[in-house]
């Protein structure tokens, strides 16, 4: 999303949105996910309670859904070569959309110290980046290699989800991104020998 070409009242609604997002941030970390409730979290943003329900279905959803112009900009990431072997890629995007989205994994890497079940959130393959790499993995996928092509998304995301596991809050976002590297490359190893 070019914020730029947004006219005034597009900007005033991203602006809204993301002091929700950054005030509900705030709230989970000094009081933790389970104590604050929506009311709270409009009022910190000085809105409405059905102001917050004009952007976010739930309080769960301030976690969960994307910024707008996000799907955007991971869509662009799969503009990769026809003829890239598909571990190769999905490393690449992996990797790039973790990049893309890290103010929101270090955040959640925090908010998951005070309040772990947040976890399970954190890592909710029903992200709609996940529903677009399956869909362009299903692009890459020639019939008959279904499985096969399953397998290796799979275990990609697996290793990804790996390394987010065994990343402490107090390593930089870099550090994150070498324990993942690391894990996928370990991952491809064992899908090279076998693809």
């Amino acid at each position: 999303m070019n914020e730029e070409r947004l006219g005034l009242r597009e900007r005033k609604k991203l602006e809204a949105w993301r002091t929700l997002r950054t005030e509900a941030y705030r709230l989970f970390a000094r009081h933790g996910y389970e104590a604050v409730s929506v009311e709270d979290i409009a009022a910190a943003a000085n809105m409405s309670r059905s102001t917050f329900f004009n952007y976010f279905t739930s309080k769960d959803a301030v976690l969960r859904d994307p910024e707008p112009g996000d799907r955007e900009r991971w869509l662009a990431l799969f503009d990769r070569p026809a003829d890239e072997p598909l571990w190769d890629s999905l490393v690449v995007l992996l990797l790039e959309f973790a990049k893309q989205i890290s103010e929101f994994l270090t955040t959640m890497k925090r908010l998951e110290l005070q309040s772990p079940a947040l976890t399970e959130r954190t890592l909710d393959r029903t992200h709609p980046f996940y529903r677009d790499l399956r869909d362009w993995v299903d692009t890459r996928t020639k019939p008959g290699d279904e499985l096969e092509s399953a397998l290796v998304l799979n275990v990609a995301l697996a290793a990804a989800e790996t390394a987010y596991a065994h990343w402490e809050p107090t390593v930089d976002f870099a550090g994150f991104l070498r324990t993942a590297l690391e894990c996928l490359e370990r991952a491809g190893a064992g899908v090279a020998r076998h693809g």
